[in-house]
């Protein structure tokens, strides 16, 4: 068994930027031909070429994860230019705000947990038609702020991303007989991504690296090799898994 994904397919959502960037062109590295979701810009003819691999350059699909009719439409629109799926990717995903309970709105509370936690769900459903049995793997981006509640103001956040863990438990058991795997990467501090470039100061940054014991933030690469292996044969008996990337930040 080795790490060689030929021939596999891949749906990346959020795969023009950070963490989901890293990862697709990851997994074209590793010879999957890919797909990328986007909502409003689409990537660059350039930036598609970057990403580009053995399989050829990503496919470009917009999708709205708020919306479920366009997900399915979207997530069918992939599969079809890629003739099925093998492997999903649910990065899409953000902060949104920070708010404290005193000022979260209801509207507001849920409108991050559709950002996080409904759109994992809504494109799992939508491309579960399409997943191959065998080599089916789904992989979902959770985070740290899961285990930890995060920082002050991520209350809804934090909340969604705990609930990604019980999905991907869940969903685990219920797929396992096809030969599906479903897990779960939960990423600690990861440096050049949008999120932490809009909600976390210079000075944060500093007191949260300081803290890491491997001395040094993560980088969206350190989280895209953890995606490629659990995408690939040699993660065949991992299923159910939340595996933690944080340095030995955090363990649970």
């Amino acid at each position: 068994m080795i790490l060689d994904l030929t021939g596999r397919t891949a749906l990346v959502t959020g795969g023009g930027v950070g963490i989901g960037a890293a990862v697709a062109a990851a997994l074209t590295d590793a010879g999957a031909r890919v797909a990328i979701t986007y909502r409003s810009h689409p990537p660059t003819e350039e930036a598609l070429t970057a990403l580009g691999g053995p399989a050829g350059r990503p496919v470009a699909v917009q999708l709205d994860s708020a919306d479920e009719a366009a997900v399915e439409r979207s997530v069918g629109e992939a599969a079809a230019e890629l003739g099925g799926l093998d492997i999903v990717v649910n990065n899409i995903g953000g902060l949104v705000r920070r708010a404290t309970l005193d000022t979260l709105t209801l509207a507001q509370w849920r409108e991050i947990l559709t950002v996080n936690l409904d759109s994992t769900f809504l494109v799992s459903h939508a491309a579960l038609p399409h997943l191959r049995d065998g080599t089916g793997r789904i992989v979902n981006l959770a985070s740290l702020a899961g285990h930890t509640g995060g920082h002050p103001g991520a209350l809804a956040y934090a909340t969604a991303k705990a609930g990604i863990f019980g999905f991907t438990r869940a969903l685990a058991k219920e797929l396992a007989p096809r030969g599906i795997t479903v897990n779960a990467l939960a990423p600690g501090f990861i440096e050049a991504t949008p999120f932490h470039d809009t909600f976390t100061t210079a000075d944060s940054k500093a007191a949260t690296i300081r803290d890491i014991p491997a001395g040094r933030a993560g980088t969206p690469l350190d989280v895209a090799g953890a995606a490629v292996w659990l995408a690939s044969d040699l993660a065949s008996y991992v299923n159910g898994a939340v595996i933690d990337i944080n340095g030995a930040q955090y363990f649970h």
